[in-house]
């Protein structure tokens, strides 16, 4: 079982100590290896990792950094990357473990980089990051001096991935959860930032997800928001009829006005786009810790600024707005 005792402690002396008794029911049911047929082989992938001392660890690094080649010998750093690559696949990074290279299908520093100096600073601050599959963003939170930085993703295999990373780092203020947003209390009104980073077209209903993190911000705190929009005009919205890049749940790909409209109905103030971004193949991309389709599968192979599907290809905006 993971481990999370020492962020009980730690929420039970802030504002989040109202949603303490649920959050340990929680994890205990959900990281239940009974329930996922492969839980109990990826924790014991976990309990088998080398106990190796970091001489150093840098999470403002593109990618984040835990430890040096020549902490360990070379036999250890072989048995530490065979473990790592029997957690395939890995989505999102990257990262680098004594000097071995996790290089995942998402350059995630990209979107970092194109983000950060567009945010409040983030020192001494409590973030919640949502849909943070493996922690990458969790990391660099943290890097930016967070007093506390938290992830949420249901995806198992995900989560086993930070906690393969954290076993190296040792006790830093970063955790993830195996949780979806639905799963916090509503009206938890703590965090002081709170990331959703490719989480809004997936979900059905793209107000209750809105609502929903605005109900886990103080008042006064940042959302930054990414998600996949179109070119068009106030009121465009595409809802694709089967897949979108060969996705099931892609739900709704608003215009960019027609996202601030929604965050602007849904309560957010000071409402702005700080990036446009088209998604390239330098940045989601097939690699060798990610050998499934990428990208390039996903685009017609005659104009790659159209889907398979015969759609916009993908296109991410990232907003910020406040609580109110």
């Amino acid at each position: 079982m993971i481990d999370y005792s020492d962020l009980f402690k730690v929420l039970a002396e802030t504002r989040l100590q109202t949603w303490l008794p649920a959050l340990q029911a929680q994890t205990e049911t959900t990281l239940d290896p009974d329930r996922h047929g492969d839980l109990k082989k990826w924790l014991q992938i976990l309990q088998a990792l080398p106990v190796v001392q970091a001489s150093s660890v840098d999470f403002n690094s593109a990618a984040v950094t835990i430890g040096a080649s020549d902490d360990c010998n070379a036999a250890t750093k072989i048995e530490i990357e065979q473990l790592l690559r029997q957690l395939q696949p890995w989505r999102k990074g990257p990262f680098n473990i004594h000097g071995i290279e996790i290089n995942t299908e998402w350059r995630s520093d990209l979107k970092w980089n194109r983000l950060a100096k567009h945010i409040q600073p983030l020192a001494g601050r409590t973030v919640l990051d949502v849909g943070c599959g493996s922690g990458y963003h969790c990391w660099r939170i943290a890097g930016a001096g967070a007093k506390l930085s938290i992830g949420i993703d249901p995806t198992l295999l995900s989560v086993v991935q930070f906690h393969a990373i954290k076993h190296f780092s040792g006790p830093e203020p970063v955790h993830v959860l195996p949780l979806s947003l639905e799963d916090l209390p509503d009206n938890l009104n703590a965090f002081d930032t709170v990331f959703s980073m490719g989480v809004l077209h997936h979900r059905r209903s793209p107000f209750d997800h809105l609502f929903k993190l605005r109900s886990c911000l103080r008042p006064g705190g940042e959302l930054i928001l990414d998600a996949l929009v179109i070119e068009g005009d106030a009121g465009q919205t595409l809802v694709p009829e089967g897949r979108y890049a060969r996705m099931r749940n892609v739900w709704f790909m608003p215009s960019i006005a027609t996202l601030q409209s929604w965050l602007k109905r849904t309560g957010y103030r000071n409402i702005h786009c700080i990036d446009v971004s088209k998604t390239t193949t330098a940045e989601q991309r097939r690699t060798d810790w990610m050998t499934f389709e990428s990208l390039s599968d996903f685009l017609d192979p005659d104009n790659p600024d159209l889907t398979v599907e015969g759609l916009p290809a993908p296109r991410r905006a990232i907003f910020w707005a406040e609580a109110p």
